[in-house]
């Protein structure tokens, strides 16, 4: 079942669509992690960022920072750092280019840190949230089983009406992303990219 709304209270949330994830000239790029679904997405969304901002809605971006240490190595979690040991000085760094939403998003009305799988764990994502305004998020990013999972369960718990653009996120799996699209049912309503847009035009 699908609802009207209103666009000028609905923020597109793109979730960690930086360089240093998804740029060829970017730190997982130079770590050899690389998936096409996950490429294709700024092109797919683009169509819908000019729709919503259009009819007064707002872009918010979050980006995953690694916070600088000791002699500016960052503060990486030990299970990032398994999966992920590529990662060194400077990627994602806070003010860097890599930490930068991907040019073809550009501009974001609102950028927020993160420094872990949620964009709500130890950020000030939710009082720009309320701010702006803001009461229905069009969830899109990377990576489906990750970061937008993590997000959209925990803007769930704080009552923030979300939708998740299933052709909108992406994982380094295709079967790996149906499976976290299909838990997310329960909490949330999950929509293609297509049908948002019909209902800003008819908004």
């Amino acid at each position: 079942m699908t609802t009207s709304f209103d666009p000028a209270t609905t923020a597109l949330l793109l979730l960690d669509l930086q360089n240093d994830f998804i740029h060829k000239d970017g730190a997982y790029a130079r770590g050899g992690q690389a998936a096409p679904e996950i490429a294709a997405l700024p092109a797919r969304i683009r169509p819908l960022l000019d729709a919503l901002r259009a009819k007064g809605g707002v872009v918010i971006a979050t980006q995953f920072t690694l916070v600088p240490g000791r002699d500016g190595e960052p503060l990486i979690s030990p299970h990032l750092k398994q999966m992920r040991p590529f990662l060194g000085k400077g990627d994602f760094a806070p003010g860097s280019w890599g930490n930068a939403t991907v040019d073809a998003l550009q501009p974001v009305d609102a950028a927020v840190e993160k420094v872990a799988y949620s964009a709500f764990y130890m950020s000030r994502l939710e009082w720009v949230i309320r701010k702006l305004g803001v009461t229905r998020l069009l969830a899109a990013g990377i990576v489906t089983n990750g970061g937008v999972a993590s997000t959209v369960r925990e803007a769930h718990v704080r009552d923030i009406e979300t939708v998740v653009l299933e052709d909108g996120c992406a994982a380094f799996s295709p079967a790996v992303h149906q499976t976290a699209i299909d838990a997310l049912r329960p909490v949330g309503r999950v929509a293609t990219i297509a049908e948002i847009l019909a209902e800003i035009a008819a908004a």
